[in-house]
């Protein structure tokens, strides 16, 4: 079946009996207590997911099964030379809950090199758009068209059972881990580069292997990518691209319907679409102030601007973190060690110096500190991608890594799918009066 295939059964299975006797003692015990206002207002804080692969605290930031942001770069596999993870490790950690060892990031790539080969006719669903189409809308288009690959589909309808859907949701989700680099440095290519496309190279891992197809050979760009993949790849499931994947894949649509799915929640610019949003915030900011290395008063006063005329300040604040985002934090320690004289970067760090102090005084803003958008783009223009509407792109093939090892779980454990329910407000108001009950109090 597979080394990766089978132990992930093994241990899917160990932890499906454990669950069965979780709920069989505990199933009735009441968790959290939910308010009106979090009803009314994206369902903010309301605990009713269960996400195996990651775990958002809001001062800790996110951990991937228990380990932080510093404690990956530090225990992950890296590549020869290198001193990055490889998003192969942390994909593994993801599935297996353990820490890899080299040889089996070695085999993961291996894996997903035998199986990255993308069929012509999604190359040519992608053509048949017009090159002025949404990067993101590209991506899109190409993950749907790659779905006639889909093993799961094939298998459901000639009639796979239950036990086997996790199996087959398994290969789907390692074929379209494999080829997404290849399609989506195919979009890059064929918008800002004339076509040229660059073929892939077998002897790459994951991530450099990207930075190669995209046209990037730089040692330093194939490290930023693999950090870029590595912190990007899972924030828990409740945000949108995570929970859109999950709860399409509750209805045992396959997963390429459900990735294409949450891509679209991932292009949406309270989402993926922030990154981009911020590093045209900076090109802004010094086109207006003609400089492209503005003072910290002068940085202060368009971030007041910027606020005073009903706009925020992108890349600051997040819905559950409380403190500087650790995401953040790695990038400014690459961005440290590789380019600290890089102006672009230089004013990332004002910014970043700048807008909290700003923020706090408005007594208004629960998080006023930066969030993992706020740094990546100006790393990226450094090494000479300026293309910042391409950036949710890279975003997405990143983030496919957390959502789709949580949908193999998802599979594995038999989870059922997502139907919570809904209320009127009309309901609310008689509720409100005593007239009616809405959770049965």
């Amino acid at each position: 079946m597979g080394i990766l295939k089978d132990r992930f059964k093994a241990k899917a299975d160990q932890m499906s009996a454990e669950i069965k006797d979780i709920l069989k003692e505990h199933g009735s015990r009441v968790i959290g207590e939910v308010q009106l206002a979090q009803v009314y207002q994206g369902m903010r804080g309301i605990t009713g997911l269960v996400t195996e692969t990651s775990l958002l605290d809001a001062q800790d930031g996110i951990r991937f099964r228990g380990y932080s942001i510093p404690e990956l770069r530090e225990k992950l596999p890296k590549a020869p030379g290198g001193s990055e993870p490889l998003p192969e490790g942390l994909f593994y950690l993801m599935l297996i809950g353990e820490l890899p060892t080299e040889e089996d990031v070695q085999h993961v790539t291996a894996v997903l090199q035998r199986r990255s080969q993308v069929p012509l006719h999604v190359f040519q669903a992608i053509e048949a758009m017009p090159l002025t189409a949404h990067p993101m809308t590209q991506l899109t288009v190409a993950v749907m068209a790659l779905q006639t690959e889909s093993q799961f589909a094939r298998r459901y309808a000639a009639g796979m059972s239950k036990k086997d859907y996790w199996e087959a949701v398994f290969d789907d989700s390692m074929d379209l881990i494999a080829r997404l680099p290849r399609v989506a440095a195919y979009i890059y290519r064929r918008k800002y580069k004339f076509g040229s496309h660059i073929e892939p190279n077998g002897l790459l891992d994951w991530a450099g292997n990207f930075a190669h197809m995209l046209g990037f050979e730089d040692d330093g760009f194939k490290e930023l990518m693999r950090l870029y993949m590595t912190i990007h790849a899972d924030h828990e499931g409740g945000n949108v691209s995570a929970h859109t994947t999950h709860l399409v894949g509750s209805a045992l649509s396959d997963p390429y319907l459900s990735f294409a799915a949450g891509l679209n929640g991932l292009a949406g610019p309270l989402h993926g679409l922030a990154n981009q949003e911020v590093i045209k915030w900076i090109f802004e900011m010094q086109e207006q102030l003609k400089t492209d290395s503005p003072t910290p008063q002068q940085i202060e006063e368009y971030v007041r601007k910027t606020l005073s005329e009903g706009k925020v300040v992108p890349g600051y604040g997040h819905a559950v973190l409380r403190k500087t985002d650790p995401r953040f934090t790695a990038q400014m320690e690459f961005g440290k060690k590789h380019m600290p004289d890089d102006k672009l970067v230089q004013t990332v760090w004002n910014v970043y110096e700048t807008v909290p102090p700003i923020l706090q005084s408005l007594g208004k803003v629960k998080n006023p500190w930066p969030n993992v958008d706020a740094h990546s783009g100006a790393l990226l223009v450094h090494f000479g991608m300026k293309e910042y509407d391409y950036y949710t792109v890279m975003f997405g093939v990143s983030r496919a890594l957390g959502v789709l090892a949580s949908l193999c779980w998802d599979r594995g454990l038999g989870f059922a799918i997502e139907r919570p329910k809904s209320i009127t407000t009309d309901l609310v108001k008689k509720w409100i009066k005593g007239e009616d009950q809405i959770w049965g109090d």
